[in-house]
């Protein structure tokens, strides 16, 4: 199926990964505008992002020498723990040698190589790119490499089947109001009525995802609801910290919870989390974060209030029998960076309806 609509850069995976495997410089290897958003977001999260700036000239003759140059401007001015440099069209197109540039540069920090561009149908192929050199740098196991490979595919395959990517094209948009589907939620509840909420969210999103669940629970503490969240402590370097920290706050404002599945298994855990909703057969379900993840069947006779970051889920949510679907706009730009869960709008009217 060939897309018609943007999809994810596998450019930017790469720089995200790079991110959470602990790399503080990446230097991606084009033309100064290329990634441009989210090499400034990522910035705010503590990941310096430089360009080599490639022009016209170094398009048709190469740009080793620019590259050795800013590899070596990046370790004297910022001392970086770990580097990496990412590849961009224009690397590919010119044929450029990322490993050689790295060894001429000689560098004193621990640099990978990525190669990579934006022609890939998948994003996930700037991951692999990625985690394939960390694993030969030692940074990461052979079984943490499998294992990601694992998820990855898992996570794919759920955009393929039940979300953004089911369709060559999918129109966006900004979902159910959110006041009314709040008020419908607290009326279930003022009913006596059971439910689940469910927190599957991917990686740091999960600091404003979580508080959706805290605004359920400041709302309504006595409500007779069980709460999920994928924070067990597993993947990556960054995403283990994430999940201590939102772990931690939830617990110390009151919040109990069950930890199924980790911050980088938001597609793996459909099934199980499946499973554990038929086991206690609630009236609804609150899933916040990548909602789609849970077959539909599981949910049958389950009226389901889902929110998503993406604009182009609402269509396919509720094709999925999902009876209110909310988006939080701009939640991932708002999430980078932090270290304690952020305040989310469906949150908030929540805890206005007290």
């Amino acid at each position: 199926m060939k897309y018609m609509q943007p999809r994810p850069s596998s450019i930017v995976a790469a720089l995200y990964t790079a991110r959470d495997l602990g790399v503080t410089v990446s230097v991606l290897h084009g033309p100064s505008g290329c990634s441009f958003k989210h090499a400034r977001l990522l910035e705010e999260d503590g990941m310096r992002v430089l360009t080599t700036s490639l022009s016209e000239n170094e398009f048709v003759f190469g740009g080793q020498d620019r590259l050795i140059e800013v590899l070596n401007y990046a370790e004297k001015e910022f001392t970086p723990s770990r580097m990496a440099v990412v590849g961009t069209c224009v690397s590919l197109i010119i044929g450029e040698d990322l490993e050689a540039a790295i060894e001429m540069a000689d560098l004193a920090t621990e640099t990978i190589a990525v190669d990579i561009h934006a022609g890939f149908p998948e994003n996930i192929d700037g991951v692999i790119a990625t985690l394939v050199p960390a694993n030969r740098a030692g940074w990461i196991s052979d079984e943490e490499l499998l294992r990601q490979k694992d998820l990855l595919k898992k996570a794919n395959e759920v955009e393929r089947l039940r979300g953004a990517a089911m369709k060559s094209y999918i129109t966006p948009s900004r979902g159910d109001l959110k006041h009314v589907a709040a008020t419908r939620l607290m009326d279930l509840i003022r009913e006596g009525k059971t439910g689940v909420a469910i927190m599957n969210a991917k990686k740091e999103t999960a600091y404003m995802f979580a508080d959706i669940l805290l605004g359920l629970h400041d709302a309504a503490p006595d409500a007779h609801v069980i709460y999920s969240a994928n924070l067990e402590m597993k993947g990556l370097p960054k995403v283990q910290r994430d999940a201590d920290r939102i772990s931690t706050e939830l617990i110390n404002r009151g919040l109990s919870f069950t930890s199924q599945g980790a911050l980088d298994e938001y597609g793996a855990t459909g099934d199980q989390l499946g499973s554990w909703i038929q086991n206690i057969k609630p009236d609804f379900a609150l899933i916040v974060g990548v909602p789609h993840a849970i077959p539909a069947h599981y949910l049958e006779r389950v009226e389901c209030f889902s929110v998503t970051n993406g604009p182009r889920q609402v269509g396919p949510l509720k094709e999925q029998g999902h009876a209110h679907v909310m988006v939080e706009v701009d939640l991932h730009p708002r999430t980078l960076g932090v270290t304690s869960i952020v305040e989310s709008e469906f949150g908030a009217v929540l805890r206005s309806l007290v």
